[in-house]
């Protein structure tokens, strides 16, 4: 039984080596150069760089961005049963109601979000 494992064994080993190795190159090709206070500042097409490197966000960009996955996936949910949707209506209304269900528990997470004031931009 180990005998059938081994082939994986071998490929971790080998991404192991093939890992340890590129960061020591990496090391030693890297120590070569000298570093210069011009060589490590952000290159922007030529213009000299202003303010931080990196931005602060705003929360409200995490919250759109979490409802907008939110909402896409919904999309996943909804494409399958479109599909299958005139078939399985022939069998039974419980396709319907269940997708009814979804869609109504969704649209009271979307109605909080709004009297939250999540998509409020003008703040």
């Amino acid at each position: 039984m180990l005998h059938e494992y081994l082939p994986i064994l071998l490929q971790i080993v080998v991404a192991i080596l093939f890992a340890a190795s590129a960061l020591f190159v990496s090391v030693l090709v890297g120590k070569t150069g000298k570093r210069t206070p011009a060589k490590d500042t952000a290159y922007e097409c030529g213009m000299i760089p202003q303010g931080e490197g990196h931005p602060r966000f705003s929360v409200k960009f995490y919250l759109v961005a979490m409802l907008f996955i939110l909402f896409d996936l919904e999309i996943v949910f909804m494409y399958p049963w479109a599909v299958v949707y005139r078939d399985a209506i022939k069998q039974s209304d419980l396709i319907f109601w269940s997708m009814l269900s979804f869609i109504t528990i969704l649209m009271v997470g979307y109605v909080y979000a709004l009297k939250k004031g999540a998509l409020d931009f003008r703040r």
